[in-house]
């Protein structure tokens, strides 16, 4: 199937070229490509060629072809500023990505200055999108297909606490913008419910024994351990919990998905829990092809980061969309059209319709984010009735 497929692509992209005489769009692609976050990064950006491959192969956009012109922000917020302004400079008419949001931060508002949309579609900040609101800003450039860490936080707490019933909570967060709001986020979720954490510890990027913190949690009596960080960290918690022979279980954000977690972590990772967009099952047939075309292209036996590639992809799809309705490359136009988008996106995450107003610039609403669990090295849905719905389908509209 999937070699039927991948050649069926192929056919495809012969058979309704692009003009090949008409300039280009050019579109940023702007995100980790090498160092601890490149799974995510290369996931993301992979996604987003597939796409360009498809729509350059049903004719392009306005006739003319998708060129991507890709920057490797190294993780860095110093080096995504870099980029950025490179990317401007290029005139690009849109851009997407950013995996990080300490790099999102930084680099972002050069997008902003020049007015060129950007679509973020792994970065999950709650504030990215609130960054240039009116009326301090006439419009504001930022859009996301990632769930925010709004809801991330939301849906965490409501699995540890309404779901699964537990009272005593020890949140474990790393040091960097993104896990500080985590756990800021996640301290307002519980104490909504009235519960104040019996322990609140933090942890470097690449720190790899967290004994210390593990065992001020049992100490203070902790019965589940809510984790915000990177996978590689995500999976120094699993690890140490097990060494202690503690067997609490796991929950947080998306990045417990990731193919480093997973790995790292081997038979101490299985139970973990957290939001996920997309789990990399063939629940409907546009999710297999979109598999099956992810493995076949780039010669893996597994979708490093899941969530990253089929946002990836959509986010592409929304940019074209836009194009095609402002009949434009020219930012505000895009920007206008994204605000309005008439045109129905048939995405791997959801089905977008009006998926952005002038208010409201995030794609993915909390209903459209299921609970994912880390099972003998994949992960899958935590809960049946999650699983039914993604055969079914789901849809963004305002």
């Amino acid at each position: 199937m999937r070699k039927f497929l991948a050649a069926a692509a192929v056919a495809v992209a012969f058979a309704a070229g692009a003009d090949e005489h008409a300039p280009s769009i050019k579109i940023g692609v702007i995100g980790p490509f090498t160092g601890g976050s490149s799974s995510m990064g290369l996931s993301m950006r992979n996604g987003v060629r597939l796409a360009a491959r498809e729509i350059n192969g049903q004719g392009g956009v306005l006739g003319r072809s998708i060129e991507l012109v890709e920057r490797d922000d190294e993780a860095s917020p110093e080096k995504g500023v870099q980029v950025a302004r490179e990317l401007v400079k290029e005139k690009v008419a849109a851009v997407v990505g950013f995996i990080n949001t300490g790099v999102a931060l930084a680099a972002q508002k050069h997008f902003q200055d020049a007015r060129i949309p950007v679509l973020t579609n792994v970065s999950s900040g709650a504030i990215l999108t609130r960054q240039f609101l009116p009326p301090r800003y006439p419009d504001n450039y930022i859009f996301r297909n990632s769930a925010s860490d709004a809801v991330q936080a939301e849906m965490v707490v409501r699995e540890a606490i309404e779901r699964r019933k537990f009272r005593k909570v020890a949140i474990l967060a790393d040091v960097t913008a993104y896990g500080q709001q985590g756990r800021e986020l996640m301290e307002k979720a519980l104490a909504g419910r009235g519960i104040t954490p019996v322990a609140i510890e933090r942890f470097k990027i690449g720190e790899a024994d967290m004994s210390a913190q593990l065992e001020r949690a049992r100490r203070a009596g902790a019965e589940v351990l809510l984790g915000w960080g990177s996978g590689p960290e995500l999976a120094a918690i699993a690890s140490g919990r097990a060494r202690l022979g503690w067997k609490v279980p796991i929950v947080g954000g998306w990045t417990l998905s990731l193919d480093n977690f997973i790995t790292r972590a081997g038979a101490n990772g299985n139970g973990a829990r957290m939001p996920q967009t997309f789990i990399a099952e063939p629940t409907t047939s546009r999710h297999a092809a979109f598999i099956a075309n992810y493995l076949d292209t780039y010669k893996v036996q597994r979708i490093p980061s899941a969530v990253s590639a089929a946002q990836g992809y959509d986010s592409l799809l929304l940019v074209a969309a836009a194009i095609r309705q402002a009949h434009s490359t020219e930012g505000p136009k895009i920007h206008a059209a994204l605000e309005d988008l008439k045109e129905r996106v048939e995405g791997i995450v959801a089905t977008y319709e009006r998926p952005f107003t002038r208010q409201d610039h995030e794609a993915i609403a909390a209903d459209m984010v299921v609970t994912g669990e880390v099972r003998d090295g994949v992960v899958t849905y935590a809960y049946k009735e999650d699983e039914k719905a993604a055969s079914i389908g789901r849809k963004r509209g305002n």
